[in-house]
């Protein structure tokens, strides 16, 4: 926590040379570029293949599992046909003959329509099993693409680990010498920027976060160091050039 000792020069000091560090990350954030992301991403696309990929197997087992008890049942009315068949040696009347054949024929219809149903599953097998492939070739596709990603990431990390360590330890050290007040706003106009700037000078008598205009007695002020100074049109903090010459020497 700041002490209330601290003069504003010091304060802004400070603030300064924790955008200078956080900054220094956040190129290394960049030289990332969006790889995290996309590694992200694609293990949750290989993630949802492989759910889906699980359901379609699970399905093809019904179909087969149909399949077989069509099969099942075919060969339940050849059993039933056969022996029907040698019931027919000992008929004793027509009434008996004609049951029996009428059985016989039931049995036959029986078998053609559990081999229709056969035919029909077999289409959707066939079907499936071409969606299944395609699921499993993009899978392999996206692992490809993903191994690649993670390589090039790794490579990355390995590169400038050591460099992001160091960086994010001054940055929680500096972080912890600066008053909470200051800190969240530091934070909050940080994250409102993609260049994550909140700290900037003033360039041409321009803001050098937004570029806009600094009136000159405005810029006075700023060079006084007796208050901290917001740019109005952004809401940067801004400092003097002796800041940064102070943090640079």
């Amino acid at each position: 926590m700041a002490t209330t000792e601290k003069s504003i020069q010091d304060r802004l000091t400070e603030l300064y040379e924790l955008q200078q560090i956080d900054s220094k990350l956040d190129e290394i954030q960049v030289l990332k570029g969006e790889l995290p992301m996309e590694v992200r991403d694609l293990e949750d696309e290989i993630e949802g293949l492989q759910i889906r990929i699980s359901k379609l197997e699970d399905s093809k087992k019904d179909l087969q599992d149909a399949i077989a008890q069509h099969q099942g049942k075919i060969k339940e009315s050849e059993s039933l046909i056969a022996k029907y068949g040698r019931q027919l040696d000992d008929v004793k009347n027509n009434r008996e003959y004609e049951a029996l054949t009428k059985e016989i024929e039931l049995q036959r219809l029986d078998i053609q329509l559990s081999e229709k149903r056969i035919r029909e599953v077999e289409v959707s097998v066939g079907a499936k099993d071409e969606t299944l492939q395609a699921a499993k070739d993009k899978m392999a596709e996206k692992n490809k693409n993903l191994d690649n990603k993670k390589v090039e990431l790794d490579k990355i990390i390995a590169k400038t680990e050591k460099e992001g360590n160091k960086l994010q330890k001054q940055s929680e050290s500096h972080r912890k010498s600066i008053e909470d007040r200051l800190l969240k706003a530091y934070d909050r106009v940080r994250s409102s920027y993609r260049n994550g700037l909140a700290v900037v000078t003033v360039e041409r008598d321009a803001c050098g976060g937004c570029f806009n205009k600094i009136p000159p007695q405005l810029q006075l002020e700023i060079s006084l160091q007796k208050k901290i100074i917001l740019c109005e049109h952004c809401g940067r903090i801004l400092v003097d050039t002796t800041v940064v010459e102070k943090v640079e020497n």
